[in-house]
């Protein structure tokens, strides 16, 4: 994090004349625009693998903590596992079953991988050299030491032989390859080693090869005891060097010629059929299928001799294309854990106190009534610059109040062990009527979510899986409460979701309201999840797969109008990714219209700006710091005291605005609305985390010039809002 004393937390007023904007090479588009032009449009996957080396650059910043820097390396490594699992899965399916599709750039499948394959090829490289000769030693240097075989002591050696014999041993299965051993069927992300061997076994066989998966349950990376270490309580050794060195011992009477690692990658997107009788048995059967799916990627050691890698890729079906060697362990996301094991906070980012609003206090024995507070105004929080605890605790109070009558809510990621959930079961079991919707198909915690689906059952709640072949992304919490004689509806809606872990890591907005029209609409859309029905009218909410979509070009469409009669026109969107061809299209006749259009895209971004004629006046930044950038927000200036501003939870992506359940709420709050505008000038003015899309697709990083002040976004929010926030509760 930057030094608070170099940064303007001071200044809340943002001043875009200050920031220098990389000058974009310019590209003339003809007077009469043809809007299919592919060369318009930046191609979805390189833009998300251009997003991803944003985050392996991060690696690099001598500004953040050691630890963090680590951190990024290794999310960059968990990154670039799902885009291979996901996105180039995809797209090599498209290939082997003949079905390939031309995007908006024009390039179709197989050019597309050519080039994830080149660029891959070149961040991976990159991720390896900043391991080990920058992070490695530098962590080295701190007292944190991943030794090498060579580097053993006797009293290690001695100490790692005895590990070797009682806790890997017993589970390691290796598996000589014979026509009776044919190769193994290796489960997706398996840490393995392959194995040529020397001499005859016991029954005659020399097949000369052999594969040892590494068990799932042992840890890969394994902390020495410091009395083995001189007293050092930092030093590790991988579960891969234990198996090498002791690989001998696992084939008996033979010799080892060699041992290399590798790891190969599956396709892990789960296909399910629109017409499926049951969802949650037709996902569990899918998610039995996960671990096997078709090879997409092969990464071997660098030392590993090529005709074991020609083996290898022969074996997957997979060509030199999908080949990574590596120079190091080839499963650097299991390292994570050294950063939030080491008793070293000078190495990582200083703690802060997330700031609470005003009229409730941080701790929870004063006794807080959230709905009381809501009842008198809206409530707008930032997380994690502000506390996610209002929300669980409107959750809490509503399971235990009386006069609450009925509770719905939507789930897509929670948590394994969420507040928000035992909440929930608290008011099922106090006869409560309890409705949630699960979206048990959200990617990669489809377990998690059958499993607390299956625990809100037994405590009595109604659980519904939402609609088949729409997910339900919405995040939407609903109280209904007898006041009197009267209902009252309280609601929560959110950018993100009702998981405790990333509200402490992600950028999100909640809303907290009792507008009766507002809650009226959420109280809809939860009777469309829930029955069946035409698509319901809604005054307030924008909704997908409906309205949300039309919605917004006609917002587009209007600052576009606005322009051409000669008045102020500015648009900002700060989104995770933007897609969808027919909001691009509405934005760049907006910026041919004279329309000021600001776009902060985290990740991927289509639309390509700055060419004259057709996108100069539109500017796109992505925001990559400390906290994962996740507000979708929707300003437009409809006037000099009219703005209107909206949050939601969807992206201007096609699965979003096509085949999702998805909300877009409005911040009405004349104070609310201006201070989501700040908080975006913040964003626009960041001068240290920010990088700027250039028209031809690259991405340049925003930097102060001589005599700026150094600007964070991340920083000022954290700062500004936290103190703030936290003084009125200091003397309550």
């Amino acid at each position: 994090m930057d030094n608070p004393q170099q940064s303007d937390v001071q200044d809340t007023q943002a001043q875009p004349s200050e920031v220098t904007e990389p000058v974009a090479p310019k590209t003339l588009a003809p007077k009469v625009t043809d809007y299919q032009n592919p060369d318009y449009y930046i191609n979805r996957e390189l833009s998300h693998l251009a997003f991803n080396f944003r985050v392996l650059q991060q690696a690099l910043n001598d500004e953040y903590p050691l630890l963090e820097r680590f951190r990024f390396l290794l999310i960059f490594s968990s990154n670039i596992d799902e885009f291979f699992e996901i996105r180039v899965a995809g797209l090599m399916q498209q290939v082997d079953f003949s079905r390939e599709q031309v995007g908006l750039d024009g390039m179709g499948p197989q050019q597309v991988l050519k080039e994830i394959s080149k660029k891959a090829k070149e961040y991976v490289e990159l991720q390896y050299q900043i391991l080990n000769e920058s992070l490695l030693p530098s962590l080295r240097e701190e007292g944190i030491r991943f030794l090498r075989r060579n580097e053993l002591s006797e009293k290690q050696q001695a100490w790692i032989k005895r590990f070797f014999y009682h806790e890997v041993m017993p589970i390691i299965s290796p598996i000589g390859l014979d026509p009776a051993h044919p190769f193994p069927r290796l489960t997706n992300k398996l840490l393995c080693f392959i194995v040529s061997l020397e001499g005859k076994d016991a029954f005659g066989r020399n097949t000369g090869m052999a594969i040892i998966p590494a068990p799932r349950s042992l840890p890969r990376i394994v902390k020495m005891p410091a009395d083995v270490c001189e007293g050092r309580e930092n030093e590790y050794v991988f579960l891969s060097s234990i198996i090498h060195r002791h690989a001998a011992d696992l084939f008996p009477g033979m010799d080892i010629k060699g041992c290399y690692q590798f790891r190969l990658t599956r396709n892990s997107d789960l296909d399910l059929e629109d017409e499926v009788e049951d969802l949650a048995k037709a996902l569990q059967g899918e998610l039995l299928s996960r671990r096997y799916g078709k090879a997409v990627r092969l990464e071997v050691v660098d030392n590993c001799p090529q005709p074991l890698v020609d083996f290898l890729l022969d074996e997957f079906g997979l060509k030199e294309e999908e080949l990574y060697r590596v120079n190091g362990p080839v499963n650097l996301t299991r390292m994570i854990s050294i950063c939030d094991t080491n008793d070293k906070p000078e190495l990582t980012f200083p703690p802060f106190t997330p700031g609470y609003p005003k009229g409730l206090h941080s701790k929870r024995k004063h006794g807080n009534n959230v709905m009381d507070l809501v009842g008198k105004q809206d409530i707008l929080l930032h997380h994690p610059f502000e506390s996610f605890t209002p929300v669980v605790d409107m959750l809490r109070q509503a399971a235990k109040d009386p006069d609450v009558l009925a509770i719905r809510q939507t789930l897509y990621r929670t948590g394994a062990h969420s507040e928000m959930v035992d909440a929930l079961v608290e008011a099922a079991r106090q006869g409560k009527e309890v409705t949630v919707v699960v979206e048990i198909r959200a990617r990669f915690d489809e377990e998690e979510n059958l499993a607390l689906a299956r625990r809100l059952q037994e405590a009595g709640a109604v659980v519904v899986y939402g609609v088949v072949g729409y997910k339900t992304h919405a995040k939407m919490m609903l109280i209904v409460r007898r006041e009197g004689r009267q209902i009252q509806r309280y609601a929560h809606l959110g950018t993100g979701n009702y998981h405790a872990g990333n509200a402490r890591l992600y950028t999100d907005y909640s809303l907290l309201t009792c507008d009766k029209i507002l809650t009226n609409d959420v109280h809809k859309i939860f009777h469309q999840l829930t029955g069946m029905g035409r698509a319901v009218r809604v005054r307030k909410l924008f909704h997908a797969p409906f309205t949300l979509k039309k919605n917004l070009i006609d917002l587009i469409n209007q600052e576009t109008n606005r322009a051409k009669e000669g008045k102020a026109a500015r648009i900002i969107i700060k989104i995770n990714s933007l897609t969808e061809s027919n909001i691009i299209r509405a934005l760049y006749k907006a910026s041919q219209a004279g329309v000021e259009v600001d776009m902060i895209v985290r990740g991927i971004c289509c639309l390509r700006p700055g060419i004259e004629g057709l996108s100069d006046n539109i500017r796109v930044r992505s925001i990559v710091g400390r906290f994962l950038e996740h507000t979708r927000i929707y300003y437009f200036e409809n006037g000099e005291d009219d703005a209107l501003v909206y949050c939601s939870s969807a992206d201007a992506m096609i699965r979003n605005l096509d085949m999702r359940i998805e909300t877009c709420f409005p911040v009405e709050d004349p104070k609310l609305a201006a201070r989501v505008k700040k908080e975006l000038d913040y964003y626009l003015t960041d001068n240290t985390r920010s990088w700027q899309l250039q028209s031809d697709g690259e991405y340049e990083k925003n930097r102060p010039v001589r005599n700026q002040r150094r600007r964070n976004a991340q920083e000022r929010l954290m700062e500004t809002l936290a103190i703030i926030a936290n003084k009125p509760a200091a003397t309550e």
